[in-house]
């Protein structure tokens, strides 16, 4: 009983250090309701919401080959096609990421190009 209570909290340790916290410390205090409903109600392709407005990142952006590449630390990423949302619309006019560091890794997890129809 014991072993297994020790593997459930070793499980979750595990689970909670690979997932990106998302802060809030009133910083979009000032973002208007229909932004902010937007960033709430943004999905993945797959269906998953994207977050909210405190994990999205207004980013430059750049095609190469076809695929879009995003720069985050100071390195392009190429953003994978499953991340790319291009039916939620764009009121920004900004292109926005979203992303998770993940071992010293990036996972894009969502992706709106700045012309998202």
């Amino acid at each position: 009983m014991l072993l297994r209570a020790l593997l459930l909290v070793i499980g979750a340790l595990i689970s909670v250090s690979g997932t990106a916290l998302a802060v809030d410390h009133g910083q979009f205090e000032n973002v208007p309701d229909d932004i902010r409903a937007w960033f709430k109600g943004v999905r993945s392709p797959a269906g998953v919401p994207c977050c909210d407005i405190s994990d999205g990142h207004r980013t430059e952006y750049d095609v190469r080959a076809g695929a879009y590449w995003v720069p985050i630390n100071g390195l392009w990423w190429r953003v994978p096609e499953k991340a790319i949302i291009r039916n939620a619309g764009n009121p920004l006019g900004e292109a926005v990421v979203w992303y998770a560091s993940l071992r010293g890794s990036i996972e894009i997890r969502c992706f709106v190009p700045a012309d998202a129809a």
